[in-house]
């Protein structure tokens, strides 16, 4: 575990909405005990749950990184060095908070160099895919903004959410703990055969959304015990050569170990 002695300091990236953070904040036993939320950076100009987030003493700090390219002249997603000056400062508005670990919940934007560097094996990202699914030059499968929808485009009969160590690749390091399954609809089919694609689109859309609301916080927080507690080291995973397997959530709210049936697992609720 990163530190024994005390809960975890976990600072949270968001864009314009962190998900799984009213979850951490209201519901998790774990805050407070095996790790706290110390603060938000938002890299747009304000994120759905601010207030609420502030209504519980959690310091919310703005960070928008569109006004940030704009000061400097520069243009979003062609400037790679504005990019990491803008993780740069980052940095700096998180050193205060003697941050442990970085949760990017909702966070729309590749992490550049000064936050790994800083953060080395100690930023997560939830991402709704099933990062276990690999290509064959062992990328994700689906990664990106739009995986939903493109894992529901490709016949996929059902979808999962993933927590992962965030690396230099996009969605490309090791998946720590992984969903229960989310069925798809045969309707899907349907929409793809009869060449529906507003229908489609929707259908996604919805998707989406159930897994967003129902699985967020609950993996999160899974994530984060499975870290506090020592059930997972970080920096082991980077080691491990190949794909490693990660821990389950399933839907009563129960871990099961990687590697084992049901019945052999240990279990414990989030």
């Amino acid at each position: 575990m990163l530190n024994a002695h005390r809960p975890l300091r976990v600072a949270v990236l968001c864009s314009h909405r962190a998900p799984g953070l009213l979850y951490l904040l209201n519901q998790s036993p774990d805050r407070g005990v095996s790790y706290e939320i110390v603060c938000v950076v938002t890299s747009d100009r304000t994120f759905a749950e601010e207030n609420r987030v502030e209504r519980r003493g959690i310091p919310t700090l703005v960070h928008p990184i569109q006004d940030f390219y704009d000061a400097r002249g520069a243009s979003m997603y062609r400037d790679p060095k504005t990019r990491a000056a803008y993780d740069a400062h980052t940095v700096t508005l998180l050193e205060p908070f003697f941050t442990d670990l970085v949760l990017l919940d909702g966070y729309l934007y590749l992490i550049t160099d000064p936050l790994l560097r800083a953060f080395p094996s100690r930023i997560i990202n939830l991402h709704f895919s099933d990062l276990t699914l690999r290509r064959p030059d062992g990328g994700p499968r689906f990664p990106g903004v739009r995986a939903v929808r493109d894992a529901l485009a490709a016949g996929c009969a059902e979808t999962r959410a993933t927590v992962h160590l965030v690396d230099e690749e996009r969605e490309g390091g090791p998946p720590i703990v992984r969903s229960w399954p989310f069925v798809v609809s045969p309707l899907v089919g349907e929409l793809r055969d009869q060449s529906a694609p507003d229908a489609f689109e929707a259908y996604a859309f919805a998707h989406q959304q159930w897994m967003l609301r129902t699985v967020s916080g609950p993996l999160v927080a899974a994530a984060l015990r499975l870290i506090a507690t020592g059930a997972i080291e970080l920096r082991e995973l980077v080691l491990v050569a190949g794909p490693s397997s990660p821990w389950l959530l399933d839907r009563h709210g129960f871990l099961l170990a990687p590697e084992l049936e049901p019945a052999e697992a240990s279990m414990e609720k989030t």
